[in-house]
């Protein structure tokens, strides 16, 4: 991979707490606290992808919800891409020439966010794009955080 992210973007999960809570505290999983500790990890700006709420800060209040890309048509996922791309620009100035690190699915991505973020001027990378299977992804991130001394 090499270059270090400016911005990491990670993927929610289905499983959720049943009360609001802080975003990044409302998700429960194992791939999503390793996901979590990893971003936290690279001491950059790290959001969550929504399917409900777009792009998360981590520390925005959310109450649980039932909502996922995987069951949206494919004209409602590239208007969530574009949103989400509308609210990156928003926050940050200028995503020319920054690093991106996207962990998060299929669904999340194909549907114009990484096209609209490359058209931004970011640099995208996906670690785990071709990595198949839950368990093989969790276990990347614990090297990763075992490497970082995390």
């Amino acid at each position: 991979m090499g270059e270090r992210p400016d911005l990491v973007l990670i993927g929610c999960v289905k499983t959720k707490r049943r009360e609001t809570n802080a975003a990044k505290d409302l998700y429960k999983s194992p791939l999503w606290h390793r996901r979590r500790a990893y971003a936290e990890s690279l001491e950059c700006p790290w959001y969550i992808l929504s399917a409900k709420h777009g792009l998360l800060d981590p520390d925005k209040r959310i109450g649980p919800y039932d909502v996922s890309l995987n069951d949206l048509r494919a004209a409602a996922r590239r208007a969530w891409s574009t949103r989400v791309v509308s609210e990156l620009k928003s926050r940050v100035p200028s995503l020319r020439d920054k690093v991106i690190e996207i962990h998060a699915g299929a669904a999340y991505v194909t549907y114009g966010l990484e096209e609209g973020l490359r058209e931004a001027g970011a640099t995208i990378h996906r670690p785990l794009a071709r990595m198949s299977g839950v368990g093989r992804q969790q276990a990347w991130y614990h090297e990763q955080l075992r490497r970082r001394g995390s």
